[in-house]
């Protein structure tokens, strides 16, 4: 008897961390045609999606959370290879037996065993529909010269739920493949220098694809209200948290 509440009191405890990492956070409920989806702001690039019985996470990082006390993955999502983005001692605290990796052919390098996508490929993982498309700088670059993020390197993804589809860009600038993207209906856009964009960059590549709903990401010091502005009158929802 004393074994079973001994566990019992474990399995509480652990239960109750998991909920208390969870409701640090900000978070918005979307509603999509297959159930409500859960968005949870972790910090920087890191995201955490909750929807029916999965959780998925985007680029944990250690620095943003805590993820010995985080809910196991389902699927974990990786953009490019750089260590705000690719933490392979959170991915090791969320990973379970069944747990799906997606990521990049150099994060496969650090972290063998998942999934590589390349830029432009489609798949459906764990019955959900990922799109990678290209993440990389085009004027933002080195003082060798090169970019901070090569073309063919990093992925955005595109997942659909039900009839809603989300651009999670990764690190980007406002490439034109970019901004031939069409009929999604919410995206997350970094912003900051000199990695991925300025405000006015980000402007651009909303305008081009008219999500109902843009989140600035991966923000750092760069004022958000100088793209509210410049997106006034769009009709595009942008919506600031706490993702610096």
């Amino acid at each position: 008897m004393e074994k079973l509440l001994l566990i019992f009191c474990m399995f509480t405890f652990a239960f109750a961390c998991a909920a208390f990492a969870q409701d640090r956070y900000e978070a918005d409920t979307i509603k999509t045609s297959a159930g409500d989806l859960k968005i949870t702001f972790i910090g920087h690039g890191t995201l955490m999606l909750s929807f029916g019985n999965k959780i998925i996470h985007i680029d944990p990082v250690s620095r943003e959370a805590d993820y010995g006390t985080m809910p196991k993955a389902d699927l974990i999502l990786v953009t490019h290879e750089h260590g705000d983005h690719l933490d392979t001692d959170a991915i090791v605290k969320i990973v379970k037996d069944d747990t799906k990796i997606v990521y990049t052919a150099i994060c496969a390098e650090k972290y063998p065993g998942g999934i590589v996508m390349k830029n432009g490929e489609t798949k459906t993982v764990d019955g959900l529909r990922i799109e990678a498309v290209p993440a990389y700088n085009i004027i933002h670059k080195r003082d060798n010269g090169q970019p901070y993020h090569p073309k063919g390197n990093g992925n955005g993804y595109i997942l659909t739920f039900g009839d809603t589809r989300i651009l999670i860009a990764g690190d980007t600038e406002n490439t034109p493949e970019l901004k031939e993207l069409k009929e999604i209906d919410i995206v997350f856009l970094p912003m900051n220098l000199p990695y991925t964009m300025t405000p006015e960059m980000a402007a651009d590549a909303a305008k081009s694809i008219k999500p109902k709903v843009l989140y600035p990401y991966h923000y750092g010091s760069t004022d958000t209200s100088k793209l509210i502005t410049l997106l006034d009158g769009t009709g595009i929802d942008v919506r600031i948290r706490d993702m610096k």
